[in-house]
């Protein structure tokens, strides 16, 4: 045994062998009912965890969740009451996330119904614009109620539902002089 010390008594018993500069505190002891406590409190905690991650995965492309101030502290074991404090901050994020998903759910849904009754009877919503972020849809598309024919048809009632091709080029025309001498130095 290295590093284990015997050490003996005047009368020549031997004690419990000690440990030089390596020894360590002592661990409170913990009964059980704590531990088990512990281990179901951390259990939820993880669980809250994944589905706190599942509903930011959600939310993405629906333009996201508000994000917890930022906290910090130094690494420590918490205690019952922390962790019973953690896990109830973390079920009030996972609810109100839960809230903003079906929020933004029910938005595009009534955006939807829009669109759909803007294809059905388009004079009916003359100059209605939906972007596709508001449907839900990835790009920078909006579908827009013009007249057909420009002041023509507006006269004559002649409404048309248009998409927009959508996010313009960025070596476009309107990007600027730099943009310009950028494509012909090539």
């Amino acid at each position: 045994m290295r590093g284990l010390e015997l050490s003996e008594s005047l009368d020549g018993a031997s004690q419990l062998p000690t440990q030089g500069p390596q020894t360590r505190a002592p661990t409170p002891a913990v009964n059980a009912d704590e531990r088990a406590a512990r281990r179901a409190l951390r259990r939820q905690i993880a669980r809250l965890e994944r589905e706190l991650a599942d509903a930011f995965v959600t939310a993405y492309p629906m333009g996201g969740l508000e994000q917890p101030p930022a906290t910090f502290g130094e690494p420590r074991l918490l205690g019952l009451g922390e962790l019973e404090r953690v896990r109830d901050e973390l079920a009030a994020r996972v609810a109100a996330a839960r809230a903003t998903i079906a929020r933004r759910a029910d938005e595009q849904a009534e955006k939807r119904l829009v669109l759909e009754r803007m294809l059905l009877a388009p004079a009916d919503y003359r100059f209605t614009r939906i972007s596709c972020r508001e449907l839900g849809e990835p790009g920078c598309g909006v579908w827009q109620v013009r007249p057909r024919l420009g002041l023509i048809g507006m006269l004559m009632g002649w409404w048309q539902v248009k998409l927009s091709s959508g996010c313009p080029l960025a070596g476009g025309s309107w990007a600027g002089p730099s943009a310009a001498a950028a494509l012909t130095d090539q």
